[in-house]
């Protein structure tokens, strides 16, 4: 087989390589995929969601006429402050992905990313030219500046649910396939996250697209002595050229054919997070890109695990206690869509080392996982948590504010037949309820990033919501 053809050459030995790898996706050695200057010592939790974004779930029914295929590509978001390494984390995953495409939002459209429909001078028929998309099948597709997108974004929502892309241009109706993972990253609106903002309303950008995202990561930019002199110490020792230390896990280089013990059946008293964390001095002999490509390619070609039922009964009970949440504090509902996210989680987890099943601790690191990324999206300007706020950053900041502020426009819209409104009217009608915002102004316009009003001219907004 082609597993034991590379195996064999490599001096780590075959059943090594499964530990060698999870030792390199999840001990954040993502960053040496030609980083430059990041801190050594932070998103272990964030590489990982990159990490379980390379190898993905199984996808289920693909073959199946009668039935809708359920996708198993998980979509990765990350949002933060400037100066973070967003960038270099996207081009690291699609450089070391067997199929990776990497796409600059600001530059990109609609047709760039889907599918171009080109006329022959000569002939005069037509052909199509497939986008980012549809040549991302059964890969990676990076999209940095993902908040530069602008009208873009809609190009996406079939692809990254339905996983293809459909057709109907100049007689041509088709359908493409786009069975592509999206690994994007985006900046905030005015250059630096506000915690008092949800991501829709940092990004400007509609629910319906942030819903698909599997994981949505918040990175801040916060002073810290020991974390910044770590960063200065890394960025001096890049510029200047030296061999650096590798601050990693340790790995050993002995022959662990004779241990049929896997590194996640070791027993371990830390969380993900602590176990991610690394000592600093320690030197570590990185896998080449080649035979990490060439391990992702196997593992996705002929690997599909299945949740066990330990991992199934972890799963859906960390399901259900955020369903109880949501109803009990009245927030945004907990959908299936995050189930299933759960479910392409763990079985990418259990793919990275080659498992046919998924345990109970693959179950237990995804759970941690997607409580980081809920925390960053539910927590406010307070550090508290604001269930109110959906698990993907959807939504608005001040929800129960802007019910009432939407119900009085019905009720007044229902009595003089005039959905329109000016700007000065909104700001009468708010001052009469007692509406206290900090900013009206971004108040108004996040009510019409959300489809509660539409904005129609300058300071004339139209309610939606009659």
């Amino acid at each position: 087989m082609f597993f034991k053809k590379f195996s064999s050459k490599c001096k780590y030995g075959r059943r090594s390589i499964p530990f060698l790898l999870f030792i390199f996706v999840s001990f954040s050695v993502l960053r040496f995929f030609s980083f430059p200057p990041h801190p050594p010592f932070t998103l272990e939790l964030v590489k990982a969601g990159l990490a379980l974004a390379l190898f993905g779930g199984s996808q289920k029914y693909a073959d199946d006429k009668n039935r809708i295929p359920i996708r198993g590509d998980p979509h990765v978001l990350i949002v933060g402050d400037p100066g973070l390494g967003k960038s270099q984390m996207l081009q690291a995953v699609c450089n070391v992905a067997p199929r990776g495409v990497y796409v600059c939002g600001n530059t990109t459209t609609t047709s760039g990313l889907t599918v171009t429909l080109s006329k022959d001078s000569s002939s005069g028929d037509f052909a199509l030219e497939a986008g980012a998309l549809v040549l991302g099948d059964q890969g990676i597709c990076g999209i940095d500046e993902f908040d530069k997108m602008g009208n873009q974004h809609q190009a996406l929502l079939e692809a990254m649910e339905q996983q293809s892309i459909s057709l109907a241009k100049a007689g041509m109706v088709c359908s493409l396939p786009a069975r592509t993972s999206i690994v994007a990253a985006a900046n905030p609106v005015g250059g630096h996250y506000n915690k008092a903002r949800t991501v829709s309303e940092n990004l400007k950008m509609g629910s319906a697209l942030l819903s698909r995202f599997d994981l949505v990561f918040i990175l801040l930019d916060t002073p810290n002595e020991d974390h910044d002199h770590l960063l200065s110490e890394h960025v001096i020792a890049i510029r200047a050229g030296k061999q650096r230390t590798v601050s990693s896990a340790t790995v050993a280089r002995i022959n662990s054919q004779d241990s049929n013990t896997s590194v996640l059946e070791v027993v371990s008293d830390k969380p993900l997070s602590e176990r991610l964390k690394v000592v600093p001095g320690e030197t570590i002999d990185l896998i080449p890109h080649q035979l990490l490509r060439k391990y992702i390619g196997y593992a996705r070609q002929y690997v599909y695990p299945r949740l066990s039922t330990e991992a199934a009964q972890i799963l859906q009970d960390f399901y259900l206690e955020l369903r109880k949440q949501s109803q009990r504090l009245n927030s945004s509902p907990i959908t299936t869509r995050q189930l299933e996210s759960l479910i392409r989680l763990t079985e990418a987890r259990a793919r990275l080392e080659l498992r046919e099943e998924a345990t109970k601790e693959d179950a237990e690191d995804i759970v941690e996982v997607m409580k980081y990324s809920m925390l960053g999206t539910y927590s406010d300007e307070f550090g508290n948590l604001d269930f109110e706020r959906s698990q993907h950053g959807s939504g608005m900041s001040n929800r129960s504010t802007a019910k009432r502020f939407i119900s009085a426009l019905n009720n007044i819209a229902e009595r003089t037949y005039n959905n329109l409104f000016q700007f000065q009217q909104l700001r009468q009608i708010a001052k009469e309820l007692n509406i206290q915002v900090a900013d009206f102004e971004n108040f108004i316009g996040s009510l019409n990033d959300q489809g509660y009003l539409l904005k129609k001219g300058p300071k004339v907004y139209q309610l939606q919501t009659m």
